[in-house]
């Protein structure tokens, strides 16, 4: 339980880091270049902590995939981006593949 708590941590920082990414506009703001950096810094520390008690395949697989279908849906919130068929069944793609490797690989 501990390393999920560790590693949903580490989502949340990466997702709130890449967000401060769009924000920094190219690193050119001071503010939210900085935050992204500290953000990303303790979203990889979080993920290599939680590495202790996940197996890195399964691990990797729900951070990139969950950090992803978060960053998707903040684009359309708060930065208008497009919405379409494509984004829809890419991102069902993904989520269904981080479901079946949870799903059908062996527990710790």
């Amino acid at each position: 339980m501990k390393g999920y708590v560790l590693l949903c941590i580490a989502i949340v920082c990466e997702v709130f880091s890449t967000s401060m990414l769009k924000s920094s506009v190219g690193f050119s703001r001071l503010f939210p270049s900085i935050i992204f950096i500290m953000g990303m810094g303790t979203s990889f520390y979080m993920f290599s902590q939680s590495l202790i008690y996940i197996p890195l395949n399964i691990a990797y697989a729900i951070w990139s995939g969950l950090g992803t279908v978060f960053t998707l849906l903040i684009a359309i919130i708060f930065w208008k981006e497009n919405f379409n068929i494509y984004t829809f069944i890419g991102i069902s793609l993904i989520i269904i593949g981080v479901l079946i490797l949870n799903l059908k690989n062996p527990a710790h």
